[in-house]
């Protein structure tokens, strides 16, 4: 059920907008309301056997039924078909941790698009910030990822942030606003709509550091401002942003309960059924 602020919003909003906003299964029609959250459960290099990966997409499955939040798995790839057999008739989706930006060839330890989207993968992480920083993708490299995700029918869940030094020199928003113009070169408007895009503060992955709901929701908005500004209001209305960042049963009512936050992309908790159930039916 659509939480009383986001009524409240949508009385508030929708007789000065005028707006007929497409059907949400979840929140009230607004062009700012009427966004399905989305949350992935990012397992990164987890479980460590076929069997527990069976055995944790079990677990999600059924810990989601009836979910307020569309729900995505991303396993690592030696599972990525096991785990889409098991979610298959579930409301879950598939997705994959990255690809690389080659259809094929002699690029040993790859993995192209074409072969995790014929496992059924439907959603692909592009700049996530392990992938930045252990692996070393640039901006450039992730933008080629983005327009081959796209090419070949997946939709980019596009991961951006900044370092614990940008945060404390208060760059916050000029990082953020210089990846999303990298990576999103050359991207259609009709593709940011339909795409998503996860801030994640570096800091605040893994390390039991929490960014405030406050601060996020703020970021969130930027983004927001960001994407009208480089597209227009309508695309900008309609992309979803998640969170991610140390998200827990115990911190996601907050985060979702502001307006611009439309899900969050989860590590840790999304290794424990129950947990990641709870943060799929947020209040």
């Amino acid at each position: 059920m659509p939480s009383s602020k986001a009524l409240l919003v949508a009385l508030a909003l929708a007789p000065a907008s005028g707006l007929v906003a497409p059907a949400a299964p979840v929140r009230p029609a607004t062009a700012l309301a009427a966004r399905q959250p989305i949350t992935g459960g990012n397992w990164k290099m987890n479980p460590t056997s076929l069997e527990d990966a069976k055995a944790l997409a079990e677990s999600i499955v059924a810990a989601s039924a009836g979910a307020t939040a569309q729900g995505i798995v991303f396993p690592p790839y030696p599972f990525i078909g096991i785990v889409g057999e098991i979610i298959k008739d579930s409301k879950l989706e598939l997705g994959s941790q990255s690809i690389f930006f080659e259809d094929k060839g002699a690029y040993t330890g790859a993995v192209s698009a074409s072969m995790v989207k014929s496992l059924g993968v439907k959603y692909v992480l592009a700049g996530h910030s392990e992938r930045r920083t252990l692996f070393k993708d640039d901006d450039a490299a992730i933008n080629q990822k983005v327009l081959k995700i796209i090419e070949s029918g997946m939709i980019p869940v596009l991961c951006l942030g900044e370092s614990q030094a940008e945060y404390d020199a208060n760059l916050c928003e000029s990082v953020c606003a210089i990846q999303l113009a990298k990576d999103l070169a050359g991207v259609a408007a009709a593709d940011v709509k339909t795409m998503v895009i996860a801030y994640e503060p570096v800091w605040a992955i893994g390390t039991g550091l929490v960014c405030p709901s406050e601060t996020a929701q703020k970021v969130h908005k930027f983004l927001r401002s960001k994407i009208a500004s480089m597209y227009d209001q309508a695309t900008a209305d309609a992309v979803r942003i998640q969170y991610g960042g140390s998200v827990t049963p115990d911190s996601v009512d907050e985060l979702m309960s502001m307006p611009d936050i439309d899900g969050c992309l989860v590590g840790g908790a999304s290794l424990v059924g129950d947990k990641f159930g709870r943060i799929l039916n947020f209040n």
